[in-house]
C-alpha cells in the first residue's frame, strides 16, 4: 500500500512537471524568445497546492513586473492544464537559496512539490571546484593599475564624500551594506577609477574571502559576447552571480540591449542578495540616455555622489605628489614654487591633466637637460593650458540651450521622428557638440538618440556648407555659442 500510495505521488509530480513545461512551451510561443529569457527563464515552481501554483524568481524586480504585466496570462496558461490549477502566486527566492543554487533560468525544473510531498526539484548543477572557479573569476576581471590604491588617493574638498563612501564599502563584512548600489560619477580624470581600484586591491588583501569583480564596461560587454560564442554564457552568468562585490567602471560606455539586460539581472540579483554593486560613470543615470530605462532606474536608487573638479588645494596636493613620485626614478628632478603655482593656477580642469603637466616638464627636463624654469613651463604647456582654459560644455548643455532656442523638448531631439522643425535643431546641436566638445562622432550620436556616426557626420557637413553664405545662420550659431559659454 505505501509502494502505491508513493508511486502516486511521483506520477502526481511528474504531472505537474509535465504541465510547467506546457506552459513554458506556450510562453516562448506566444512571446518570443527574447521576452521569455528576459522575464521568465529565471521562474521556478516551488510548490503546488490547494490550487494554487506558486511560483518563484530571483529577485524583487523580476516579482514585480511580472506580477504587473504577465500575472493574468500566467493564471490563464495553468488553468488551461486544467482544474487542479485555479491560481498562481510569484514570490521571490531568499537570498541564501538563490546564493546556493544554480540559477534556474537556465533550465526547467523535472519535478515540482504537490500538496503530500516535500519539495522534489531538479538537482542543481555541482558549483565547479575552488581552483576552476578561481581560474574563470580571473579570466573575468579587468587588470588592475598596482599605483591605483587609497595610499595614493590625493583627498580634497571636493573627492572626500566619495572617498568616505568607498572606505565605508571597503571596511568589508563588518560595515555591513549600507549603499547599494553606490553609483560616482564625474567628469574625465577625476580620479573614479582610481578609486574604484583602490577599493578593489584594498579588499583583496583586506579580505581575501570575498569574491570581488572589478570590469570596465567594455570588458564587461567583451567577456560576454565571447562567453555567448563560446557556449559558456551559463558559467559567465553564474560565475557573476556568485560574487560578493561588483565594481563596474565607465558605465557610459555599457551599449547594447541584450548586455544591457543581462547587466541590469545580474545588478537585481546582487542587490536583492544583500551583495554590494559600485558604478562608476561620467554623468549620473539620469543622463545616460542610451542606457535602457530599468538599467537607469535602479543605479538612481542607490546613493549617488558626484566629484567636482579639483580645487586650488587638491591641485596643489596632486602636482606635489606626483612631483615626490617622478623624483624616486629621477633624483635631480626638481621644480621651482613659481612653476607649481603656475601649474596650480592655470590647470584645473582635472588631476590627470596636472599629472601629464607634470610629466611633461620632467620629459622635457631630462631630454634637453634645460633647468626648469617659468618661461619653460609657459611653452611646454601652452597647448595644455589653452583646452583647460576653455569652459567645459556638456552635450547636455548644448541639448539643453538648443531645446530652448527652437522651443522643442529635449526628448524631440533624441526621438527618431523626421519633420523639419525637429531634425533642423536636431542638426544644430550635433554641429554644436562635434565643435565645442571633445566627443567623437559615435559618442555624439549614441547621445542623441543612439544614431548612428554617419547621421552626425551629415549633420555636420550640412551646417558647415550652409555657414558659409548664410549670414543669419552664422549670427545664430553665435547667439548659441554664447549662450552655452555664459
Amino acid at each position: 500500500m505505501l509502494e502505491a500510495e508513493a508511486c502516486g505521488v511521483a506520477g502526481a509530480a511528474l504531472d505537474h512537471a509535465d504541465a510547467w513545461a506546457r506552459v513554458r512551451g506556450r510562453l516562448k510561443a506566444d512571446l518570443g524568445d527574447e521576452v521569455f529569457s528576459c522575464w521568465f527563464a529565471g521562474m521556478n515552481v516551488e510548490q503546488i497546492e490547494g490550487g494554487t501554483v506558486w511560483l518563484s524568481v530571483p529577485s524583487r524586480f523580476l516579482k514585480t513586473w511580472i506580477s504587473t504585466h504577465y500575472r493574468d496570462k500566467l493564471a490563464g496558461l495553468w488553468q488551461a492544464e486544467g482544474a487542479a490549477y485555479r491560481k498562481v502566486e510569484v514570490s521571490v527566492r531568499s537570498a541564501m537559496r538563490a546564493r546556493v543554487e544554480t540559477p534556474a533560468r537556465f533550465a526547467a525544473p523535472e519535478v515540482v512539490r504537490t500538496a503530500s510531498t516535500p519539495m522534489l526539484r531538479a538537482t542543481a548543477p555541482a558549483r565547479p571546484a575552488d581552483a576552476a572557479s578561481a581560474r574563470l573569476f580571473d579570466d573575468i576581471s579587468s587588470p588592475l593599475d598596482p599605483r591605483y590604491t587609497f595610499d595614493n588617493f590625493v583627498e580634497g574638498a571636493s573627492n572626500r564624500l566619495a572617498l568616505a563612501a568607498a572606505r565605508q564599502v571597503a571596511d568589508g563584512p563588518a560595515s555591513g551594506v549600507k549603499f547599494n548600489p553606490l553609483y560616482i560619477h564625474s567628469s574625465v580624470g577625476q580620479g573614479k577609477t582610481h578609486l574604484l581600484q583602490g577599493l578593489t586591491h584594498h579588499l583583496k588583501a583586506e579580505h581575501p574571502e570575498m569574491r570581488v569583480l572589478y570590469l570596465t564596461a567594455e570588458h564587461f560587454m567583451y567577456r560576454f559576447v565571447q562567453s555567448l560564442q563560446t557556449q559558456s554564457a551559463l558559467a559567465f552568468k553564474e560565475a557573476l552571480r556568485t560574487i560578493d562585490l561588483l565594481v563596474i567602471d565607465d558605465m557610459q560606455f555599457l551599449h547594447g540591449k541584450q548586455i544591457q539586460q543581462e547587466f541590469c539581472h545580474t545588478v537585481n540579483t546582487l542587490i536583492d542578495g544583500a551583495r554590494q554593486v559600485i558604478v562608476a560613470a561620467d554623468r549620473p543615470p539620469v543622463e545616460l540616455e542610451t542606457m535602457d530605462e530599468r538599467v537607469r532606474s535602479r543605479l538612481s536608487g542607490g546613493l549617488l555622489i558626484e566629484i567636482g573638479a579639483p580645487d586650488a588645494a587638491l591641485r596643489r596636493a596632486i602636482v606635489e605628489r606626483r612631483i615626490a613620485l617622478t623624483a624616486l626614478h629621477m633624483p635631480s628632478f626638481s621644480v621651482p614654487d613659481d612653476v607649481i603655482d603656475f601649474i596650480v593656477r592655470n590647470v584645473t580642469t582635472s588631476g590627470r591633466d596636472l599629472e601629464g603637466a607634470v610629466t611633461r616638464l620632467a620629459g622635457h627636463n631630462q631630454l634637453t637637460g634645460l633647468t626648469l624654469s617659468l618661461a619653460m613651463a609657459e611653452t611646454t604647456l601652452k597647448d595644455l593650458i589653452r583646452v583647460t582654459d576653455t569652459r567645459r560644455i556638456k552635450i547636455e548643455d548644448i541639448q539643453r540651450v538648443v531645446s530652448k532656442h527652437y522651443n522643442v523638448s529635449k526628448q524631440d531631439l533624441l526621438s527618431s521622428r523626421r519633420t523639419r522643425s525637429i531634425v533642423w535643431p536636431r542638426q544644430i546641436a550635433m554641429y554644436l557638440a562635434k565643435s565645442l566638445t571633445l566627443r567623437s562622432l559615435p559618442e555624439i550620436g549614441r547621445r542623441f538618440g543612439g544614431r548612428d556616426h554617419t547621421t552626425v557626420l551629415h549633420a555636420v557637413r550640412k551646417v558647415e556648407d550652409l555657414l558659409g553664405g548664410d549670414e543669419v545662420l552664422t549670427q545664430e550659431i553665435e547667439v548659441l555659442k554664447r549662450m552655452l559659454e555664459a
